[in-house]
């Protein structure tokens, strides 16, 4: 994707917690003329680049055909305390069915590059059902055929979204002491603040990369340090 000028930007999960945040920093980035937010409800904002499509998740790839972008964004995922084991069924619906749904259709759109949240720790062979979804995911996603496919693994990301159980209020409390304890091979499971998560998304795109990444901690806190590129230099004009 040499050209980054004037895109057009596919986003699902604007309505989010890490969503949300992606939507305000595409609607400001230089790079992008255009987001198209997917949601099920009405986002109840206007913004002179923002279209907001409404759709039923479960016939995405149908509603979305005719669209055209040439990046998508993914902040799909099940809402906390669907991440349980009773509601497994839960998350492979979201965070692995709509999500490739979804890939599927920005594919289909004309993206060449599609950006997504991960977990750390994603593996298809992993203990818990979340972390099994998500590795199973990562491995799909990479026979879509983007050009570029960018996956944020964070450990967990930190904020305070519109539903917290008491359990993960307790962790989003405690991270930020426990982050600098998490050396080595443990760095990855550092959490991410949800500013940092959503530029960093924004960071994918400034970075250029080909092929499919993969980025933990330090790979997630260096793409949100990533700024627009800036048009070269004109020369002077001959009198």
């Amino acid at each position: 994707m040499a050209n980054t000028d004037s895109l057009v930007a596919l986003l699902a999960g604007a309505s989010g917690f890490v969503g949300g945040r992606v939507l305000d920093s595409l609607v400001d980035a230089p790079e992008i003329a255009r987001v198209i937010a997917v949601t099920r409800r009405p986002l109840g904002r206007e913004h002179p680049h923002l279209a907001n499509r409404i759709v039923q998740f479960d016939h995405l790839e149908r509603q979305l055909a005719g669209s055209k972008c040439q990046v998508a964004f993914c902040c799909l995922g099940a809402r906390l305390g669907e991440r349980e084991r009773a509601e497994e069924d839960c998350v492979r619906r979201v965070d692995l069915g709509y999500t490739l749904a979804f890939a599927r259709a920005a594919k289909a759109a004309g993206a060449a590059r599609f950006v997504v949240i991960s977990a750390a720790g994603a593996d298809p062979a992993a203990k818990t059902g979340f972390l099994r979804a998500k590795g199973e995911l990562e491995r799909m996603l990479a026979a879509v055929g983007f050009g570029a496919l960018d996956i944020l693994q964070p450990g967990i990301v930190l904020g305070w979204p519109r539903e917290t159980r008491p359990l993960d209020l307790v962790k989003r409390t405690l991270m930020p002491l426990v982050n600098p304890l998490l050396v080595g091979p443990r760095t990855m499971h550092r959490g991410v603040p949800v500013g940092t998560a959503a530029a960093a998304m924004i960071g994918t795109l400034r970075s250029g990369r080909r092929g499919s990444q993969r980025y933990t901690y330090e790979g997630i806190c260096a793409l949100a340090k990533l700024k627009p590129r800036r048009p070269a230099c004109l020369p002077p004009a001959t009198p």
